[in-house]
């Protein structure tokens, strides 16, 4: 039976379930200041060599029973919840790497969290390493298509300029509306163009990039379409010329229609291992 390593051995009530936060290394300090998920379970730590799991017990019905999948499309319900979940993984990250885990990961017992734990013990221990000293910053591109039009179109226009001005007008018109139609696809060439130079911008301030899924405008509540959604690993070291290179990119191409939006430290949540049991 797991404990936590101070000699208070872990155990689950009748109806329980094991919560769990995230995993860091063992010398995070006890989180004191910050209940579980709710104020009934307190957050415990459990040390498993060089791994600390950080956990809480909950109850199995809340996230399991028939009214489980209507409480988590609850907002009131789950926001509450979420936020402490956030709360317990940031205290960690102040005196460790974290491997997060999703919220709503939850074990039927302490055997199994200990035999995830001995299952994936090496790639565990990897992630903490390699996000040492690292945090996860996200990066969301929206273009106002329609400004972005109005840009672009002149210069497409004045550079056919020359063989337009020799074709008689009805010619003209049908070969203007002909380049207006065409604009559409010469748009994406450039946003495709723009967004690989930012990237790689970035990525010499950053560890690692993942390219997320862009989302609807239904799903941003933007007025632009999202084009990129981006994460990246970034250093602590570098984090400040990694916002620098965003604010240079929003002021170069902010004429054009094309914003980047900056939002972070997060944990590392877009760059976990597959925890998965066999």
């Amino acid at each position: 039976m797991p404990n936590d390593g101070r000699g208070i051995e872990v155990s689950t009530g009748k109806g329980e379930g094991i919560y769990l936060f995230c995993f860091a290394r063992p010398h995070v300090p006890p989180v004191l200041d910050v209940s579980g998920l709710d104020d009934r379970y307190p957050v415990l730590q459990w040390t498993f060599g060089d791994i600390l799991a950080v956990f809480g017990r909950i109850s199995l019905e809340e996230f399991c029973g028939p009214l489980a999948e209507s409480r988590m499309q609850d907002l009131s319900w789950v926001g509450p919840r979420a936020c402490r979940h956030e709360e317990v993984i940031d205290h960690v990250m102040r005196h460790s790497p974290v491997l997060p885990a999703r919220f709503g990961t939850i074990f039927s017992s302490p055997e199994s969290l200990e035999g995830l734990v001995k299952m994936h013990h090496d790639a565990i221990s990897r992630f903490l390493d390699q996000v040492a000293d690292k945090e996860e910053w996200a990066v969301k591109g929206h273009m106002d298509r329609a400004k972005a039009k109005e840009e672009l179109l002149p210069v497409i226009l004045a550079r056919e300029g020359g063989a337009l001005a020799s074709l008689s007008p009805g010619v003209r018109y049908f070969q203007e509306q002909r380049i207006r139609a065409g604009a559409e696809k010469e748009l994406n060439l450039w946003l495709k163009e723009i967004c690989k130079r930012v990237a790689n911008d970035l990525s010499r301030f950053a560890a690692d990039l993942y390219e997320r899924k862009v989302l609807s405008r239904e799903a941003t509540g933007m007025d632009g379409d999202m084009v990129l959604n981006w994460a990246f690993l970034v250093p602590r070291s570098a984090a400040t010329d990694f916002r620098t290179r965003i604010e240079r990119a929003n002021t170069d191409h902010a004429q054009q229609g094309l914003a980047f939006q900056l939002s972070g430290p997060w944990p590392p949540y877009s760059f976990c291992p597959s925890l998965k049991m066999e």
